[in-house]
C-alpha cells in the first residue's frame, strides 16, 4: 500500500504492506457477463456551518450506487491556481460529465470541519465540492478524518495536530456518535452529495492487545454513521468499510487457507475484519476495498502485468461475500513508490500499458467502480502519473495521458456494460490484454517492442506499452 502524509494528502505512511510468492498470467479475453442495472460559486466561508455555499445541483430522484470510474482529489487540486489553469480543467472535466470525483471530509485538501463541537469551518470543504459541481462531476464524499476533540486531543481550529500520528487516530468510543452527527451535517450542508464512504482504511482501529484489526470498534461507528446518514435521507448511499486488502507470504503464520493463489495469500486479519463488517453492518449500498498489485517489498511477482491478477481475485473473494453490493476500489496501485513516495521510475507509456492492465484486472474480478489516486504536484511542469498539469501557473491544467485512460475507461465500460468475448490470434495471446464492451474494446502492448497483434478480426500494429482503442 502507498504511503499517507495526511495532511498534504501524498501517500506517505504505510499502514500494512502485501506480501505474495508468485502470480498467474492475466486472462488474456475477458469473459463476463454483467447485468447490473443500467454549478455555483463559492459565497465566501463560514465558521458556523450557516449555511450550504455554492448552488447544488438537483438531487436525482432514485440514486443509483453505480458511480463509475473516477479520481480522487489529493492536497493539491485544480480547485486552486492561476484562473485560466483552473477554468482549463473545469472545461476537461465538463466534456466527461459525471466522471465521478472523491473528496475527504478532513485532509487531503480539507482543512479540520469542526474544530469545536458544534462550530463547524467547512471553507475548503465548499471550495472542492463547488469545484466538483462546477466540472459537472459526481461527488463523492470520503467521511475520514476526524476532529482532534473527537479522539483525545484539544479543541479549536488553532490546535488541529495535522500530523501522522494525529490524524490516522479514530474518534473514541465515546465520540462516534459526534462523528455521525458531524457526517449528518455534512450531508444536509451538501444534498447534492449521494454517495458516501465510511472512513479510510481502518485508520486508528488496529487492537495492538489483540494483534489485529479492531473491526468491532469500526462496525460500531460504521452503523452510526449509517444510520445518521439514513435520517437525513433514506436515498443517500453509504458504503464501507474501505479495509486496505493485505497479502502475505503463504508460509507467514497470518495467511489465509480460503483466499490464496499464486500471488500468495490474504493476511487472515483482514478477511476476519471484512467478515465480521459484513455480518454486523447495519446496511450497505455498495462494498468499499484498496489495494495494490505489489507485495511489501515492492516486488511486482512474476512481473508488473501479471501482478494484477491479485486485483482479480480479491474482486472475486469480496463479490462471494457480499452477493450483490457494488463494488469499489477507493484506492488501487499497480506501480511502487520509492522512499519520497514517487513513482518516476516508468516512462509515461509503462505507466498507462500496466495500470490499464489493472482496471483490466478489477473489472474481470467484478468491480462496478474505481478511483484513482491523482498524484497532483503544488508546481509544475513534471507530474508523473498525474491527470493533469499542475494549475499554479497560467500554462497550467492540460491534459496528461493518465486522464485519457481514466476518462476513456469511465466512458466505455460503466456499469452495467456487458462484457463480452473477443477473438485474439493465437500467436498474440501472450502479448495482449484484452477488455470488450459491445461499442468499445480496450487492447493493452505488455511488451516493451513494438508488435503487430490481431483482435476481434482486425490486425493493427502496436507501439511498445501501446494502450490501444477500437470500435466495434
Amino acid at each position: 500500500m502507498g504511503r499517507h502524509e495526511w495532511y498534504t494528502g501524498n501517500r506517505r505512511w504505510r499502514l500494512t504492506a502485501l506480501l505474495g510468492v508468485g502470480v498467474a498470467a492475466l486472462a488474456l479475453v475477458i469473459t463476463l457477463i454483467n447485468t447490473l442495472p443500467g454549478g455555483g460559486s463559492t459565497a465566501g466561508t463560514s465558521r458556523d456551518g450557516d449555511k450550504v455555499h455554492g448552488t447544488p445541483a438537483t438531487p436525482p430522484e432514485h440514486p443509483e450506487p453505480y458511480v463509475g470510474w473516477g479520481f480522487t482529489h489529493t492536497q493539491y487540486s485544480a480547485d486552486q491556481g492561476s484562473g485560466t489553469a483552473t477554468d482549463r480543467v473545469e472545461q476537461l472535466l465538463a466534456k466527461d460529465a459525471g466522471l465521478p470525483q472523491v473528496q475527504a471530509l478532513m485532509g487531503w485538501g480539507a482543512d479540520n470541519p469542526e474544530p469545536v463541537k458544534g462550530h463547524y469551518d467547512f471553507g475548503a470543504m465548499d471550495r472542492r465540492i463547488d469545484f466538483i459541481r462546477r466540472s459537472g462531476g459526481t461527488p463523492v464524499v470520503t467521511l475520514c478524518c476526524s476532529p482532534d476533540w473527537m479522539k483525545g486531543g484539544r479543541a479549536g481550529v488553532d490546535n488541529t495536530d495535522w500530523s501522522q500520528a494525529a490524524l490516522e487516530t479514530a474518534p473514541t468510543p465515546d465520540h462516534y456518535q459526534d462523528f455521525a452527527d458531524l457526517a449528518a451535517t455534512v450531508a444536509k450542508r451538501y444534498p447534492d452529495v449521494r454517495h458516501f464512504i465510511v472512513w479510510n482504511e481502518f485508520k486508528g482501529f488496529w487492537n495492538n492487545a489483540k494483534g489485529r484489526w479492531d473491526y468491532e470498534g469500526y462496525t460500531t461507528m460504521y452503523n452510526l454513521v449509517y444510520q445518521a446518514l439514513k435520517k437525513v435521507d433514506k436515498d443517500i448511499m453509504v458504503g464501507g468499510p474501505y479495509l486496505v486488502m493485505d497479502s502475505v507470504d503463504p508460509r507467514d503464520p497470518k495467511a489465509s487457507t480460503a483466499l490464496k493463489g499464486p500471488w500468495g495469500a490474504m493476511d487472515q486479519r483482514v478477511l476476519d475484519a471484512f467478515g465480521y463488517w459484513s455480518r454486523h453492518r447495519a446496511g450497505a449500498d455498495f462494498v468499499v476495498v484498496d489495494g495494490s498489485s505489489y507485495t511489501n517489498d515492492d516486488e511486482l511477482l512474476p512481473d508488473e502485468f501479471a501482478a494484477t491478477d491479485k486485483l482479480t481475485a480479491v474482486g472475486e473473494w469480496v463479490r462471494q461475500q457480499t452477493r450483490d453490493l457494488p463494488l469499489w476500489w477507493a484506492e488501487y496501485y499497480v506501480e511502487p513508490a520509492d522512499g519520497n513516495d514517487e513513482r518516476r521510475g516508468w516512462s509515461e507509456a509503462h505507466r498507462l500499458a500496466v495500470h490499464a492492465t489493472g482496471m483490466i484486472a478489477m473489472v474481470k474480478g467484478g468491480a462496478d467502480s474505481g478511483f484513482y489516486w491523482n498524484p497532483e504536484e503544488k508546481t509544475g511542469p513534471d507530474c508523473p502519473g498525474c491527470l493533469w498539469t499542475p494549475t499554479d501557473a497560467s500554462d497550467g491544467g492540460r491534459e496528461l495521458p493518465m486522464y485519457d485512460l481514466v476518462s476513456r475507461f469511465g466512458q466505455a465500460f460503466p456499469p452495467g456494460t456487458r462484457y463480452e468475448t473477443v477473438s485474439v490470434a493465437p500467436d498474440d495471446v501472450p502479448n495482449v490484454r484484452v477488455l470488450a464492451g459491445s461499442k468499445k474494446i480496450l487492447v493493452v502492448n505488455i511488451l516493451d517492442r513494438a508488435i503487430s497483434a490481431q483482435v476481434d478480426g482486425k490486425r493493427f500494429d502496436m507501439r511498445a506499452y501501446e494502450v490501444k482503442w477500437l470500435d466495434r
